[in-house]
């Protein structure tokens, strides 16, 4: 199953049957594995909204987290996007930018064949030089992954570079599917102020604008995302205990905890750093 946290099918199915159905018949497949081996738990994480509702019907505990992704509303430029935030955060931005430009840094977006086989080893050591740097760090990708993305994969993926007189100093490792652009590993060699704005967020909005990509998701947590445009979303994940004292109370603290996290989207989307949408009426022409 998927590793990173991005939301997606959890539970497959063969097309052309009804997936409802089958869904709920794997639902309760899970759960009668669980017991029957004794498992102590069973966890379907970053599930579908269809997924999640039946797997509740077989006794899974639901779960929201939150994440923030920034949605394409029609942008044709940056300064569209830069144009449906409040002036304080529109300025920020900019501010940001500027000095990243003024620091000699050149930012270039590398994707699909267009990414030199070369890339590979500096984005690998980039994914490590991030791992090595947090105290919680570890490292579950090694070089051979990264070689064999380099000849399996490539199609879909997008590298965003920084460079300094020509040289790699930082970059994210990006992938493009199905419209939605997704944001995994960040990581540099040299720290410079704004640096990581630029690289994770603002390279990757205007290259969603510029390619028409509908969505943009750049990996769990980080509320300073959320302050450049990033929408709060509700995310759902499934949880089954069959030890009833255990799941009694599990289902009580998580009870609390959506009502909490459907609390905190209805005040950001109050406070959001987007203006509201133009309610004026229009004219044809």
């Amino acid at each position: 199953m998927p590793f990173t946290p991005a939301a997606g099918r959890r539970l497959l199915t063969r097309s052309g049957q009804s997936r409802p159905s089958l869904i709920r018949v794997l639902a309760g497949a899970l759960r009668e594995i669980c017991e029957q081996n004794e498992f102590s738990s069973v966890h379907v994480n970053f599930c579908e909204e269809e997924e999640a509702e039946a797997l509740r019907e077989a006794g899974f505990l639901h779960r929201h987290g939150v994440q923030y992704h920034w949605r394409n509303r029609g942008y044709g430029t940056f300064d569209d996007y830069l144009s449906a935030l409040r002036s304080k955060r529109r300025n920020q931005v900019r501010r940001e930018r500027r000095e990243i430009a003024a620091a000699g840094i050149e930012i270039e977006v590398h994707e699909g064949d267009g990414i030199d086989d070369a890339l590979f080893e500096p984005m690998f050591r980039i994914y490590r030089s991030t791992v090595e740097k947090m105290y919680w760090g570890r490292q579950y990708l090694n070089r051979r992954f990264f070689e064999l993305l380099c000849e399996r994969w490539k199609r879909n993926l997008s590298f965003v570079v920084a460079r300094r007189r020509g040289e790699v100093i930082a970059g994210t490792f990006n992938v493009r599917k199905a419209g939605t652009f997704y944001g995994r590993y960040w990581g540099t060699f040299e720290e410079v102020r704004h640096l990581h704005f630029e690289v994770c967020y603002y390279a990757g909005i205007q290259h969603c604008i510029e390619h028409g990509l509908e969505r943009f998701e750049p990996g769990a947590g980080g509320e300073f995302k959320y302050w450049r445009g990033f929408e709060p979303v509700a995310t759902h994940s499934m949880h089954f205990l069959p030890h009833p004292a255990f799941a009694s109370a599990v289902e009580e603290f998580l009870g609390r905890e959506r009502a909490a996290v459907g609390e905190v989207i209805v005040e950001m989307n109050e406070r959001s750093p987007l203006k509201p949408p133009s309610t004026e009426p229009t004219t044809d022409r």
